[in-house]
């Protein structure tokens, strides 16, 4: 069961939490406890501290929170974020993340919309697109229950940037997903 979540968007005094939040569910032990994890295909950083606050900081950028909305004085716990960009006609949806020991329960979802949201009526775009690394089956497939479409554009790994991950295999590549909003 996903707490009441609030959405807002973030500020670079949340780098560490986002960048704690991302690694979580993608990589090390603790992603195993969701399924989106990465920690076969990849080790290190899913995110770089320095690329995440340009993000936060360029216009038509907004790195989205969701947030336990706490009844009491307790402060807002972190559950999931994801980045929505324009990038050229289109928007464009990354870093998405999920706390592992919440995922399936609909938040992932429910951001997505919202990012979708933002794409289509705060910035008048008319498709939302991603990439996914091509070798994860079953996220995107859980994409297109959700609309996308594999497009069959690909684009490469950054294979030596240790900011990106430090790849377990040499086949590593991008798939670009596309959704009509």
């Amino acid at each position: 069961m996903t707490p009441a979540t609030r959405f807002r968007d973030a500020t670079p005094d949340d780098v560490d939490a986002i960048v704690a939040l991302v690694t979580s569910a993608y990589r090390g032990d603790s992603s195993r406890n969701g399924w989106t994890t990465e920690a076969d295909l990849l080790d290190g950083a899913r995110i770089d501290p320095e690329l995440l606050r340009t993000d936060i900081a360029r216009p038509r950028s907004r790195v989205l929170l969701a947030e336990a909305a706490p009844a009491d004085a307790t402060p807002p716990a972190l559950l999931a974020c994801a980045h929505v960009a324009e990038d050229g006609a289109a928007g464009y949806f990354g870093m998405f993340a999920v706390r592992p020991d919440l995922q399936g329960a609909g938040l992932g979802h429910r951001l997505l919309t919202e990012a979708e949201r933002i794409a289509r009526e705060d910035w008048g775009l008319p498709a939302m697109r991603m990439t996914v690394l091509d070798l994860r089956d079953e996220l995107i497939a859980w994409y297109e229950r959700r609309g996308y479409r594999r497009t069959g554009v690909h684009k490469p790994f950054p294979y030596g940037d240790a900011r990106f991950g430090i790849p377990k295999r040499d086949d590593l590549r991008f798939e670009v997903l596309e959704k009509a909003l």
